[in-house]
């Protein structure tokens, strides 16, 4: 198992991105080193339904493949016919930017003569090109933790921006949606669990604020698990907001954040959407370390209270949450005036 990979004859790339949407827009500034070390191979992203919405289309990849644990992939059975899916390709190398076993049989499985990737999760035997994971690397950003991966490997490169693109429909699928006048947008949910929800009646408070001081329309963001919440902040908003929760797939998503003019959000996958497409950002963070998955841009808030339990990591807060209810409408709405000026 040797770290630094032998570049010759790879001509078909296959990166098995990451599972959850805001760490695969972190890893986007490791494609594009990708990109820049094989300009002339063919790069094909394989990820769940939901991310390989992301890059599809997306300039670092060519195309992007399925791979569906809930239906055709489901079980060993599934793992077994998506490896045979994979082997059809002939890929000359895979980039294992997720860190579970899993991955590594799938790529094993796939005949893929170079498998690189970080050694974690007891995978290193079967990896041809492996890469040391300590204490120092997980303390990274996690767009330099993905790059320091391709570093080691010997594929040179620093990390850029985070990088999205939206087509010309999408857009104008979005101007239709929104209509005219400036546009702010708030998320208040966030998939990975509810410790990283900030409070909704905030939310309303902040949205209200927007529109009657600054004149803005609200448009509200997330998936369908965040249905419940948008209807809370809708009934508690004095100025109607439009109600996009549940109702777009990501990538109108993105389209809908890409004519905003700020954001307001917990730590999230659209929290990385927005920076990616360059949108002012006002996030509130509490169990989750600001240091490792704030958004990768300039014009950003990060606001957060000091609590001894924070950052905890965890999904459910088994206390009183006051990581987060410590963090007044107040503040959120000083952070944001703040980046609009």
């Amino acid at each position: 198992m040797k770290p630094v990979l032998d570049r010759d004859n790879i001509r078909k790339i296959c990166i098995r991105s990451v599972n959850w949407i805001g760490d695969a827009v972190m890893t986007t500034p490791a494609m594009g080193v990708v990109r820049a070390a094989f300009p002339e191979a063919s790069i094909t992203v394989a990820a769940n339904p939901i991310v390989a919405e992301l890059f599809d289309p997306h300039p670092y990849c060519d195309r992007v493949i399925v791979f569906d644990k809930k239906k055709e992939h489901k079980g060993i059975s599934g793992i077994l016919r998506f490896g045979r899916e994979l082997r059809e390709e002939r890929f000359d190398l895979a980039v294992l930017f997720q860190n579970a076993f899993e991955a590594a049989v799938v790529a094993w499985l796939a005949r893929i003569p170079r498998r690189a990737g970080y050694r974690t999760d007891g995978r290193g035997v079967l990896l041809t090109h492996g890469v040391p994971v300590g204490q120092a690397e997980r303390r990274l950003h996690h767009t330099d933790y993905y790059v320091h991966m391709l570093n080691g490997l010997g594929i040179e490169g620093a990390a850029g921006p985070l990088r999205l693109a939206c087509t010309e429909n999408e857009t104008a699928w979005a101007v239709a949606a929104l209509g005219a006048g400036t546009v702010a947008a708030i998320n208040p949910g966030a998939a990975y669990g509810s410790a990283k929800r900030w409070v909704p009646e905030r939310f309303a408070a902040v949205g209200d604020f927007l529109a009657a001081e600054l004149g803005m329309r609200v448009v509200l963001t997330g998936g369908p698990g965040e249905i419940e919440i948008g209807k809370d902040i809708e009934a508690a908003m004095k100025h109607a907001p439009i109600n996009l929760i549940g109702r777009t797939t990501v990538r109108r998503m993105m389209a809908v954040l890409s004519r905003c003019r700020i954001m307001i959000t917990n730590d999230s996958g659209p929290m990385h959407i927005a920076a990616a497409l360059d949108v002012p950002t006002v996030a509130v963070f509490g169990p989750t370390d600001h240091t490792t998955t704030s958004p990768l841009m300039e014009r950003c808030r990060i606001v957060r209270k000091e609590t001894p339990c924070a950052p905890c990591l965890r999904r459910k807060c088994p206390t009183d949450h006051r990581c987060m209810t410590s963090v007044e409408a107040r503040d959120v709405i000083e952070a944001a005036v703040s980046l609009l000026k």
